[in-house]
């Protein structure tokens, strides 16, 4: 059996071990356990993380934007308000299932302690 990487199966959001089952029961939920394999996912915790990429991306991406059309077209305020909060929710709702995803693949392809696979 080939190893799967852990960025296309994060980013996918499959098992760590296989890459064919469902590695989330919910939005954000890990299962028990892969339902192709019988892995156990239960030792997986990414932590703050994913969490931590996220606002540092979306950050950066919404305040360049927020500035460059500031610069460029002096809108109100409200206009600003409008465009950038939810964009920033949406992007930040969007990328954190993925990122969790790579998060738990990297754990327990580099065999962190919270997710040994000889355990």
């Amino acid at each position: 059996m080939t190893a799967v990487n852990p960025v296309v199966a994060g980013l996918a959001c499959r098992c760590p071990n296989c890459g064919e089952g469902a590695l989330f029961a919910g939005y954000l939920r890990v299962r028990p356990t892969c339902e192709a394999c019988g892995f156990d996912l239960q030792a997986a915790e990414s932590g703050d993380g994913p969490v931590v990429f996220i606002v540092l991306i979306v950050g950066a991406l919404v305040c360049f934007g927020a500035l460059l059309v500031e610069v460029a077209y002096r809108p109100p305020i409200w206009i600003h308000l409008l465009l950038w909060l939810p964009l920033a929710t949406i992007l930040s709702l969007v990328l954190l299932r993925p990122f969790k995803g790579v998060m738990i693949a990297l754990q327990f392809h580099h065999r962190a302690s919270e997710a040994r696979r000889d355990q």
